[in-house]
């Protein structure tokens, strides 16, 4: 089998529960992860053997697999000329439904305003935030990119921040959970907005330098490496020991499908003690529920902080926007209770109690979850079906891996048993010094991230106007993106750079067509 494919039969998952100070260690079983409103259709042993046929890994390179064109199965959407290729509801969205994603659409692009305000549905804003809009960040629903120079602003790019906490902490008690706390002041985010008459938490800064990068075939790639500024404090120093970790906005498309994976096919992929020697380890990103206070298999951010779409949304009209919503009630979003004067501002709170309701986060959720994947291109050109090849043999498909069936859902139709092509395992990987981050994030740690899914990747540029990669957007093309590999994934690396110029050049355009 190709590099990296072959995988433990079964993980046994320890979570610590702790009540009233006692804790038990038990093996959780897979079910016990996932998300409760999912009403799942148990699968017969027949569709086991087939969900095991039809993602299995390719051995024959020549052609291309039956639907691969189709990545997202019967919700893939077409491929458009110009640049709202991600915005497309999917195609199988059920017709009594179209109006539902269109209102999602029109309050993901709602540009919200400060209180007081005339217009109550639109106030509370803030008082401190990083956009004003989802679509602000996730401009048209594809990826952000960092400031580029010094008159670029940051407005798809954020700094999270931490600091140590005791490890005795209370905390939702998971194993190998790393105890951090925001900051004292600042929170858990930095906000570079502010409503007027306050001021912005900080302005980022950042700045690179170049590293020269050898290939074989006498290529050379120059790789900028970051360093981020939290310039122009507005309240006080950082505490000491704070933890910064850069974070651009990530495309948008097929998170309702991640949703509906099934948490067992999640966990098979995960190998944390490296049990077959393969020198990769996945660990899956285990987080505690707001809503269903319990743990969850974490499948959305970089780290995988969040578990459904619902809790992920929720976090971004909280933290990004300052808009309370019913799982983060916050009427001032982020604010500390250092920062006094922002607690005491307008704030909106016109939604029963909330600055959005109920409803309109359900509306929003369904519309995010229902961005539909475009359409493979190419895949039976000849260099693509090489590059294809590459991307096995050299490793790559171990962690991002092709092909999953989504579960049976009952209330999901669209959701529902499709043969999907995100080529990721949303586990957590060490990726290396050169990408580490320094700060953890529950169970991950400062050099893991939860790889990302490459569905789509390939219409970067048309759909957001650059070609810029990886969780802060350093990486100006797929090469660079790969050359920063390390850790887990150092030996595809590795196994890229001393590829030849043309078996590179093969596995580029593979990764263009998805």
């Amino acid at each position: 089998m190709p590099h990296g494919w072959t995988r433990p039969s079964k993980l046994a998952l320890c979570v610590a529960l702790i009540w009233g100070g006692a804790c038990l260690a038990a093996e959780t079983e897979p079910q016990d992860l996932g998300d409760p409103h999912l009403r799942l259709v148990p699968r017969t042993q027949a569709e086991r053997v087939r969900i095991a046929d039809v993602t299995a890994p390719p051995r024959d390179f020549s052609a291309s697999e039956p639907y691969e064109t189709l990545p997202a199965g019967a919700g893939t959407v077409p491929v458009r000329r110009d640049d709202r290729g991600f915005s497309q509801p999917a195609t199988n969205l059920p017709e009594a439904r179209r109006m539902e994603f269109t209102l999602g659409e029109a309050l993901f692009q709602k540009l919200w305003t400060s209180s007081p305000s005339s217009t109550l549905a639109s106030d509370g804003l803030g008082p401190l935030y990083n956009a004003r809009s989802c679509e602000a960040c996730h401009v048209r629903e594809g990826r952000g990119h960092a400031p580029d120079g010094r008159d670029d602003t940051a407005l798809s790019m954020f700094l999270r921040v931490s600091v140590p906490a005791d490890p005795g902490a209370e905390m939702p008690a998971i194993a190998d959970w790393i105890a951090t706390a925001p900051d004292p002041v600042y929170g858990a985010q930095l906000q570079d907005i502010a409503t007027v008459g306050r001021p912005a938490e900080y302005r980022l800064e950042v700045d690179y330098q170049e590293i020269e990068v050898a290939l074989a075939g006498g290529e050379t790639v120059s790789l900028r490496k970051p360093s981020y500024e939290a310039a122009d404090l507005g309240y006080g120093p950082l505490a000491e020991g704070a933890m910064l970790s850069p974070r651009v906005a990530p495309q948008m498309i097929g998170l309702g499908l991640l949703e509906a994976i099934p948490v067992a096919d999640i966990l098979a992929s995960a190998d944390p003690d490296d049990a077959d020697g393969d020198g990769i380890s996945g660990r899956p990103a285990i987080v505690w529920s707001r809503e269903h206070d319990r743990a969850m298999l974490g499948r959305f951010g970089w780290k995988g902080g969040e578990p459904t779409v619902r809790e992920q949304t929720a976090s971004a009209f909280a933290s990004d926007i300052g808009i309370a919503a019913p799982l983060r009630p916050a009427l001032w979003g982020d604010c500390t209770e250092a920062q006094r004067a922002c607690r005491r501002a307008p704030h909106g709170g016109d939604m029963d109690g909330f600055e959005i309701s109920a409803e309109a986060v359900e509306t929003v959720v369904y519309y995010t979850a229902n961005l539909g994947v475009p359409a493979r291109r190419d895949i039976g050109d000849p260099q693509v079906l090489r590059g294809k090849q590459v991307f096995h043999d050299s490793g790559c498909a171990s962690c991002h891996l092709p092909k999953f069936v989504t579960a049976r859902l009952e209330d999901r139709p669209e959701h529902s048993f499709q043969l999907i092509w995100p080529h990721t395992d949303l586990l957590l990987h060490d990726m290396g010094e050169g990408l580490a981050d320094h700060r953890p994030e529950g169970r991950a740690t400062g050099r893991e991230w939860k790889t990302p899914p490459l569905w789509g990747i390939g219409l970067t540029e048309r759909v957001s106007g650059h070609t810029t990669f990886l969780h802060d957007g350093r990486a100006r093309s797929l090469l660079e993106a790969i050359l920063w590999h390390g850790g887990e994934a150092q030996a595809a690396r590795d196994a890229v750079v001393s590829m030849t110029p043309a078996a590179r050049a093969d596995l580029i355009r593979y990764l263009e067509s998805l």
